[in-house]
């Protein structure tokens, strides 16, 4: 975008600074994200939220400011500009929203920018993945008792079995025979592991495992770090809503224990980090132990396989589909990816016993 374009949106905000300059960032695949350079101590990000994905974008941003705020609350002794380098905090726009709505146009949002940080694409040692653990740990230890009704659900049955397993079973009945042909040893597996793929909804279901806040993209690219690889703090908060923390774990696992790339055709290559999953958890532990309950805690191996299970299903469906939902570069790359996450799963069988 042109810089008097964005100069322009961000002077929308009451950010008491005179722009300089900006540059795009390409941390994530929905929204587009700008960093924000001005001539006072600050820098911020101005970010684009995509309305084609997210439907309630002013209910999306709440749900952000409540729980940056909240997280501001449990360090009492820290200034303010103290907290700007710890939390993520939201600049208001000019109008007094958190957001600010372009008319025809786009929804926009301005946090301050945490100086001397930096994000990892992926996980190259265990320390990163214990840090990482930390930063997860201690972001629901310290949201655990802020009411997780008053955040609007983002994106409806994002993490719901059953409804997964609606869209597939649909899939199948509307499959062409070659594409049902060539994924058959993995619907079979989809019917083998349909019962335990549901144990985690079921508790949820029957108040067994407490609703809480989660964030819901666990990835390790939405963990911050200092230069030298310690936890700031949590970012990309945009699917923050209601949830369990075994969406939030497994999906951490997921994509920091996989030892090859999403779409790696050779699935010889595809095993499963246990070093790594030891090391995240060593820190997710350390953080929120004391605020888990003991059946949260017995079901954390379990959280990681279906997690797993639950993209390698998403990624199936689609094949099915024709490949309706995710981008893809050649015929059988959804398939590919499904075939990638079941031999995931099989590795992690192989070294936790659940």
């Amino acid at each position: 975008m042109k810089a008097e374009t964005i100069k322009s949106i961000f002077n929308e905000f009451d950010h008491q600074s005179n722009f300089i300059s900006h540059s795009e960032l390409n941390s994530g695949h929905i929204n587009d994200t700008f960093l924000v350079k001005t001539e006072g101590s600050k820098n911020f990000i101005l970010q684009r939220i995509n309305h084609q994905i997210f439907k309630d974008v002013p209910g999306l941003v709440n749900n952000k400011v409540l729980t940056s705020e909240h997280l501001k609350s449990k360090y009492p002794e820290l200034s303010k500009e103290e907290l700007s380098k710890k939390v993520l905090s939201f600049v208001k726009a000019k109008n007094t929203d958190f957001y600010y709505y372009k008319k025809g146009g786009n929804y926009w949002n301005v946090m301050i920018f945490i100086d001397d940080s930096v994000t990892h694409e992926i996980v190259k040692n265990k320390e990163i993945a214990y840090e990482g653990g930390k930063l997860l740990g201690n972001f629901l230890n310290l949201t655990a008792d802020l009411d997780s009704s008053q955040l609007i659900d983002v994106i409806p049955n994002f993490h719901d079995m059953s409804f997964r397993y609606k869209q597939y079973a649909s899939s199948l009945q509307s499959a062409s025979k070659d594409r049902l042909f060539k994924a058959a040893k993995y619907t079979k597996i989809v019917a083998d592991l349909k019962e335990e793929m549901h144990i985690l909804q079921h508790l949820k279901e029957v108040g067994d495992i407490p609703v809480r806040v989660t964030h819901n993209d666990t990835k390790i690219s939405n963990s911050l770090f200092t230069k030298d690889n310690k936890g700031i703090c949590m970012i990309d908060t945009d699917t923050v809503m209601a949830g369990i923390i075994h969406y939030d774990f497994g999906d951490a696992i997921r994509t920091i224990c996989n030892t090859a790339a999403e779409d790696e055709t050779d699935l010889a290559k595809v095993e499963f980090n246990l070093e790594y999953y030891k090391a995240y958890e060593k820190g997710f532990l350390e953080q929120s132990k004391d605020s888990l309950s003991a059946l949260e805690l017995k079901y954390l191996p379990l959280a990681a396989k279906t997690m797993i299970f639950i993209m390698a299903l998403r990624f199936l469906t689609d094949y099915l589909n024709n490949d309706v939902y995710y981008k893809t570069n050649y015929a059988e790359h959804n398939l590919d990816r499904a075939k990638n996450q079941f031999k995931l799963i099989e590795s992690f069988t192989e070294k936790i016993k659940i």
